[in-house]
C-alpha cells in the first residue's frame, strides 16, 4: 500500500495557517459575547444588578450588591475570567472597558463612571519601521471607595488607592496615593482628601 507523505514544505505551510487562524479567534470568547448582546437590549439604568449577576453566572468574580449600569465591554486573552474581580456595592456605569490581558483587581464601594478604561497591556517600544513591540502586561488595582470619573483611563501596572478620585478624563500612569485627588494628562495629585473617619 502506498500512503502519500505530506511533504515538509505543505506541514509548515499548513501549521503556519492554522497559528494564523488560532490568533484571529484568541479573542473571542462566545459566552461573553452572548452576555454583551442579551445585556445590551436593556434600557440604560435598568437591569443593574442582573447584569452583574450574568457575570457571575459567566464565573467572574463580582461581589453582591455591585450594579452594571448599562453596556460594558470586557476583552482579553484567552484565560480571562479569572483576572477580573470586582467587590461588593460597587457601581460600573454604561461604555467602561476592562482589558484583562492581566489581573484586574476592583474593590468593594468602587465607582466607574461612564467610559471608563482601564488597560492591563501594552507593546514596548520597538524599531523606528513599527513602535509598538512585544506586548507587556502589569496588573492593575483599584482600591475600596476610589471614584473614577468619565473617560478616565488607567494604564497597566498603576494602583489607586483607597477612597482616591481620578477627575474626568485623566490619564493615569502611575500609582495614586489613598485619599488622593488627581487629574490630568498625565494625572497629577490635586490635593488630599480626608481619611474615613476624620471630621
Amino acid at each position: 500500500m502506498n500512503v502519500k507523505r505530506e511533504e515538509p514544505k505543505e506541514r509548515a505551510a499548513w501549521l503556519r495557517a492554522m497559528s494564523a487562524l488560532a490568533i484571529q479567534f484568541v479573542g473571542i470568547h462566545p459566552r461573553l459575547h452572548a452576555y454583551n448582546v442579551a445585556t445590551s437590549i436593556l434600557p440604560l439604568n435598568s437591569g443593574n444588578r442582573l447584569r452583574a449577576k450574568l457575570l457571575r453566572g459567566l464565573g467572574f468574580d463580582v461581589g453582591e450588591g455591585t450594579e452594571v449600569r448599562g453596556p460594558m465591554k470586557i476583552s482579553g486573552p484567552r484565560g480571562i475570567v479569572p483576572r477580573l474581580s470586582i467587590g461588593q456595592n460597587c457601581r460600573i456605569e454604561a461604555e467602561c472597558l476592562l482589558e484583562l490581558s492581566d489581573a484586574l483587581r476592583i474593590g468593594d464601594s468602587v465607582t466607574l463612571e461612564p467610559g471608563v478604561m482601564i488597560l492591563t497591556s501594552t507593546h514596548e517600544l520597538d524599531f523606528p519601521q513599527h513602535r509598538a513591540g512585544k506586548i507587556i502586561t502589569k496588573p492593575v488595582s483599584v482600591g475600596d471607595g476610589a471614584w473614577l470619573r468619565a473617560r478616565a483611563i488607567v494604564l497597566p501596572g498603576v494602583n489607586i488607592g483607597a477612597g482616591a478620585i481620578v477627575e474626568t478624563g485623566a490619564v493615569v500612569n502611575k500609582d495614586v496615593a489613598p485619599n488622593t485627588r488627581v487629574g490630568g494628562s498625565p494625572a497629577v495629585k490635586l490635593e488630599a482628601l480626608s481619611k474615613p473617619n476624620e471630621t
